[in-house]
């Protein structure tokens, strides 16, 4: 087993989507229950910071995997990496980001009621949107054919051609991309 702290920063703005569990109001038009609830949107610690995900780091990366389809060596050339990482990798910690929920900013779009990309019917809706990001992300490799340079090349991509949360390159969008600074490999 082997442990990576990726210090990463964020190089487009960040958004999230998550489901929002509030119930509308009788009597309150659309535009106001999306007004009163896009908070719930955002995932948020019990003090109020935004936080992301472990698992959007964690499929990310397995999805850049996917994606580069990096032949493992010895193998005959038919052999990646993919299930390498899809089985062997994990985050455990969420990102703690300095951001307060109460203070972040909705992005209003006009998007596919449904959430459907090609939707006839669309609506108003409000998104959290993040500017800027950055921390420390600590992946767990438990697969020990992922070297080091395998590692940053697939983390490489996982920033910059799958991306996080909402709107990311991997679902047609530009949000959600970062970069890694620093890469601190098996660390005890």
């Amino acid at each position: 087993m082997k442990t990576a702290i990726a210090m990463l920063e964020s190089t487009g703005p960040y958004s999230q989507s998550r489901v929002i569990q509030s119930e509308k109001n009788k009597k309150e038009l659309p535009d106001d229950f999306e007004k009163r609830v896009w908070r719930e949107r955002m995932w948020s610690t019990e003090d109020g910071h935004v936080f992301i995900p472990p698992m959007q780091f964690c499929n990310s990366l397995k999805e850049a995997a996917k994606y580069l389809s990096i032949p493992v060596p010895g193998k005959g050339g038919k052999v990646t990496f993919t299930k390498n990482f899809e089985a062997g990798v994990l985050v455990t910690q969420r990102l703690v980001l300095p951001d307060i929920a109460e203070k972040v900013l909705p992005e209003k779009l006009y998007v596919p009621s449904d959430g459907r990309r090609g939707g006839t019917k669309r609506v108003y809706r409000y998104f959290p949107l993040i500017p800027t990001w950055v921390g420390a992300v600590t992946y767990t490799i438990f697969d020990d054919l992922i070297t080091e340079d395998v590692f940053k090349q697939v983390l490489d991509a996982s920033g910059k051609l799958i991306g996080i949360g909402r709107f990311r390159p991997r679902n047609m969008g530009y949000y959600g991309t970062f970069k890694f600074t620093e890469l601190l490999w098996n660390v005890e």
